[in-house]
């Protein structure tokens, strides 16, 4: 029987003028069809712009993120205000952090998370502007003043942040448990003494006793009612300690959220309070004598909010309820209208999408103010203060997630002789010789279709014949590397690619897995490059779920680069990012196959020679923390470790390399469970030490370089039993 070299004769065969033939040669399936060199002609004219088109930056990243001219993703920390010296390049910030210390760098592991205050304050500002504009504009006579719900990122350094770039418009917290009670408690003693601190979620007496010592600590604080029966600890336990409290309810509304996270709406919501309930809470308070107590309705119609149309409609609900309560002889002053200012994920500012919203800032805010004020005028009530819980829309921006592709899957041509092929083919069943005639002579006819049938069929007789036994590995490879190079020269093959990276989906972003929830990833260089690969994200997690396999925009794969190096190793360096991640992923990571958190810079603005410096740099959580956080002990596993390791070597009468091998176990309990390239591993094994003695983090003065965070280590040794005790 012909092998398929001598089937396929490339004169006589009617092939698509797409395709050519391979030459023949040692090593390679002749007489397939493959498709023609890709030109690379288009790629010449390939450009930063054109990245920035394709990742759709400008859409969901403006004005904090582009692609400069050198092609890779810079920040702009002061928003549209940023002038072009002010410009971040985040790829300078990955080599100064991950460099290692010899080099000048830091020798921080990635991956690593970027906090970027300056965007935070910037954010902050923007949004106290849009409600200014709006209340200005349309002579509102009250004032906005919003609370951060620290749910959203419990980051010491973030609300502290935004407590001090806050403080001159009266900015709170808002707290929903007892923990982030007391967070907020303490960050308010330096924050003006008018911002509101908004006590939600469920209560017992011990949250309520801690909110009325807030009130006794001048904290601007409200307990707002979720549950009615918390309203009889709340009279009781004020009278007890002797402090008159602020009483707030959450209401329930019937205008309903219908995209995912609108669950905690209308009136089977999770939260708040029935008309019903809100009227006996008054009732209530009222026999008490404390009506006057009950200053501020709260609602929630739910996280991204996808336009102004639902807001005013919810709005214009919660403001009915409003003026009901000050009909009722409730001291009412504070309409805190929750979260919901969603951001645009995808940039499709679509208002059908849960990761887009079809609305600015302005817009909402104008939207909020217009429907607040319109019921209390015609009620001939007096305009509340607003007060808004935006925590996703005040933290996602500032936060940028960076990790490494460390490789990728390539495709592998099948090597095999002519000779090899064709005792291969004679070792074939009747029915498979059948199979592979009939894919023989639709090759030549250049039918496609029919091409995939039959080396499907054949594909599945070898796999028969090798469960069968009858068939060796080697011949089952060959069969498939047949099949895959058929499929590809069709164009039949999967396009896609799967490059491993650096990153534990199920710390750092646990809303992709949890609820699809996406967002923008983007190489942060060579995107001055045309990106020539289709790829899905792979981590290093022992779990299928491990991976990023939908994108925004609806793509199922994402726009690539190959890596630099032979075979997909990529020798060179290759990093992502992943933006607008500052609300959520953090606080809701686990320690899946015990991979812990990232590393974390704060990087803010400055007029050094690349414009920014390190304020702050936290070594990611070694393996001796993720293990001590699931109750083991390190120390004692060392000390276990160490004392097998002199057994074995005293068995083996040699007892040369016991101090190396002590010093290598205490390295592995040192260092981050990631991936980390060996020119890093003795910079990184120092910092961490050094920040595992200094509290956990390094710290420098905002005045300060970066080059400060690193000198500061130099001293620190990587003796484990100063580490870990």
């Amino acid at each position: 029987m012909p092998a398929m070299a001598c089937c396929v004769d490339p004169a006589a065969a009617n092939f698509p003028p797409t395709y050519a033939t391979a030459s023949a040669g040692p090593g390679s399936l002749t007489g397939l069809l493959i498709p023609p060199p890709t030109s690379h002609v288009e790629a010449c004219h390939w450009s930063p712009t054109c990245s920035s088109e394709l990742y759709k930056v400008d859409g969901w990243g403006a004005p904090y993120f582009a692609v400069n001219g050198s092609g890779n993703i810079s920040v702009r920390p002061h928003g549209a205000s940023t002038l072009p010296h002010q410009e971040i390049d985040l790829l300078k910030i990955v080599k100064k952090v991950s460099d290692p210390k010899s080099s000048g760098g830091l020798g921080l592991q990635l991956p690593l998370i970027v906090r970027l205050p300056d965007v935070l304050k910037n954010r902050l500002e923007s949004l106290q502007a849009a409600f200014d504009y709006a209340v200005q504009s349309q002579g509102y006579e009250a004032h906005y003043q919003g609370v951060y719900p620290v749910k959203c990122n419990q980051d010491r350094f973030v609300v502290e942040d935004i407590v001090k770039f806050g403080s001159p418009f009266r900015f709170g917290l808002e707290a929903g448990s007892k923990p982030e009670l007391l967070l907020a408690m303490s960050c308010l003693c330096k924050g003006n003494p008018e911002a509101l601190l908004v006590c939600n979620g469920f209560k017992d007496a011990e949250y309520i006793s801690l909110a009325l010592v807030a009130r006794k600590l001048a904290l601007n604080t409200v307990i707002v009612l979720e549950q009615e029966e918390e309203l009889d600890l709340v009279v009781d336990l004020s009278k007890r300690l002797s402090v008159k409290p602020i009483i707030g309810v959450r209401a329930k509304l019937r205008t309903k959220h219908s995209g995912h996270f609108g669950s905690t709406s209308g009136e089977k919501g999770k939260f708040g309070l029935t008309t019903t309930q809100i009227l006996r809470v008054v009732k209530k308070l009222e026999q008490a004598g404390m009506i006057d107590c009950l200053q501020l309705l709260h609602f929630h119609i739910g996280s991204q909010i996808p336009s102004t149309a639902l807001l005013a409609d919810g709005v214009g609900e919660a403001a009915q309820i409003y003026c009901e309560l000050v009909r009722l002889g409730a001291q009412m002053r504070v309409i805190d209208i929750g979260g919901g200012l969603g951001i645009d994920y995808d940039g499709s500012k679509s208002t059908e999408s849960d990761v887009s919203v079809g609305y600015t800032l302005g817009e909402y805010a104008a939207a909020v103010v217009q429907a607040i004020r319109f019921v209390c005028d015609r009620r001939s009530i007096k305009h509340p203060i607003i007060c808004s819980e935006s925590g996703r829309a005040i933290v996602s921006h500032h936060s940028v997630l960076i990790f490494e592709a460390v490789s990728a899957s390539v495709y592998e041509s099948p090597t095999m002789s002519s000779l090899g092929f064709q005792y291969l083919v004679d070792s074939l069943s009747d029915e498979a010789q059948a199979d592979y005639m009939n894919l023989c002579s639709a090759a030549i006819r250049g039918d496609s279709e029919t091409c995939l049938i039959y080396a499907d069929q054949l594909k599945q007789r070898y796999v028969d014949q090798f469960k069968e036994g009858s068939l060796g590995i080697e011949q089952l490879a060959a069969v498939d590397g047949l099949c895959d190079v058929i499929s590809k020269s069709i164009g039949a093959a999967d396009p896609v690619r799967t490059y491993h990276v650096n990153l534990s989906v199920f710390t750092s972003i646990p809303d992709f897995w949890g609820i699809g929830q996406l967002f923008p990833i983007v190489p942060i260089h060579r995107l001055e490059q045309k990106p020539s690969v289709k790829g899905i994200l792979s981590d290093l997690t022992c779990d299928s779920d491990g991976k990023i396999d939908k994108f925004i925009g609806g793509e199922s794969s994402l726009p690539l680069h190959e890596l630099e190096g032979d075979g997909g190793t990529g020798t060179g360096k290759y990093y992502l990012g992943m933006f607008l991640g500052g609300a959520y992923e953090e606080a809701l990571g686990g320690l899946h196959n015990l991979f812990g958190g990232p590393s974390v810079v704060r990087v803010s603005q400055c007029d050094g020679p690349h414009s920014f410096a390190v304020t702050r740099a936290v070594p990611g959580p070694s393996c001796g923390d993720v293990l001590r956080v699931m109750q083991h002990e390190p120390e004692l596993m060392f000390e276990t470790l160490k004392h097998r390791a002199e057994e074995c070597c005293n068995d083996n009468g040699n007892g040369i390399g016991m101090s190396a091998l002590a010093n290598n176990l205490a390295k592995s309990f040192r260092s981050m469970p990631y991936l980390v390239a060996n020119t890093a591993a003795s910079s990184s094994c120092s910092l961490t030490a050094a920040a595992m003695n200094n509290n956990g983090f390094y710290y420098c003065n905002e005045d300060d370089e970066y080059n400060a965070a690193a000198d500061s280590a130099t001293t620190a040794g990587c003796d484990l039993i100063g580490y870990l005790g």
